[in-house]
């Protein structure tokens, strides 16, 4: 077997752990302005699609 070119990851490096969100990102995660958007947005995709077939 050919040994890989990638270096051995290492238990509880930082690549193990999941991305911390930034405080932005929480905002915009619990800002029901910006969902209610998001889910306008979202619905007029799918209404769309829907016309089209």
């Amino acid at each position: 077997m050919t040994k890989s070119s990638q270096p051995e990851r290492q238990p509880y490096e930082q690549s193990f752990y999941p991305a911390v969100p930034t405080r932005f990102t929480k905002a915009m995660r619990t800002n029901l302005l910006w969902q209610l958007f998001r889910f306008m947005v979202l619905n007029l995709k799918m209404l769309r699609m829907v016309r089209k077939h």
